[in-house]
C-alpha cells in the first residue's frame, strides 16, 4: 500500500463523518438561534431562516382558540426567531407583547421536554395552561402529557430550565436519547398508559 492510498483511506472516515454532520446543518442552524430564546422548533423557509412552528400564527391560539396558519406578508422577529401572522392586527399584537404569545419550551413537544428531549411539535396539537401555550407532537403525546398534567409540567419546567434552555437542540436530544432520565417511557409504554387511562370509568 502506498503512502497516498494510506492517506486516502484514513481521510475517508473523517470526510464521511463531516458529510453526515453537515447534512443536518440547515436544521441545526434553524433550531439554534443566537438569541436567548433557544433552542426552538423552527425551520428555514424563504425568506425566514428560523421560522417558528412552520409559520403558525402564535397569537391565534389566544385570540381565536385555534390553530391558524400565518401569512408571509405579516412577519416579525423575536430574539432571532421568525414568526408569521394571519393578519396585520395579529402581528401588531405580537409586536406589542411578544413574550405573551411565545410557545413554551421553544415550541417543542412539551411531552418530549418531560424527558429532556427537545424534539417534534405540531402546531395543530396544543393546549393553553395558565395563560401559556404548550405544543405537542401529536394527539398521542398530548394525551400522555395529560395523564398527569401537573407532574409533567413540573418535570418539563425542570428539564427546560436545567438542561434544554440555551443548549444546542441536536446535542441535547442526542444526549437524552442515550442517557435517559430515570422516569423515561418509550412511545409504546406511553400509548399503553394512555389506552389504560381512557378505559377508566
Amino acid at each position: 500500500m502506498t503512502k497516498n492510498s494510506v492517506t486516502r483511506y484514513s481521510i475517508a472516515p473523517a470526510l464521511l463523518s463531516l458529510t453526515l454532520a453537515l447534512s443536518g446543518c440547515g436544521a441545526m442552524l434553524a433550531q439554534n438561534p443566537s438569541g436567548s430564546y433557544k433552542p426552538v422548533n423552527a425551520v428555514a423557509d424563504n425568506p425566514e431562516a428560523r421560522l417558528m412552528l412552520k409559520g403558525a400564527d402564535v397569537t391565534a391560539y389566544f385570540t381565536q382558540g385555534k390553530f391558524v396558519q400565518g401569512d408571509v406578508q405579516h412577519r416579525s422577529s423575536y430574539q432571532g426567531v421568525d414568526f408569521r401572522f394571519a393578519t396585520a392586527q395579529a402581528k401588531a399584537l405580537f409586536d406589542q407583547e411578544p413574550t405573551r404569545y411565545l410557545p413554551q419550551y421553544g415550541g417543542y413537544c412539551a411531552n418530549g421536554v418531560v424527558y429532556g428531549i427537545p424534539w417534534g411539535g405540531d402546531a395543530d396539537t396544543w393546549k393553553i395552561v395558565n395563560g401559556k401555550l404548550y405544543i405537542f407532537g401529536g394527539q398521542g403525546s398530548k394525551d400522555a402529557f395529560l395523564l398527569d398534567e401537573n407532574q409533567n409540567l413540573a418535570l418539563a419546567d425542570k428539564y427546560w430550565q436545567e438542561e434544554v434552555q440555551g443548549s444546542n437542540s441536536f446535542w441535547q436530544r442526542s444526549k437524552r436519547m442515550v442517557l435517559r432520565v430515570p422516569h423515561y417511557k418509550s412511545g409504546e409504554e406511553l400509548a399503553r398508559l394512555v389506552a389504560a387511562g381512557k378505559t377508566k370509568p
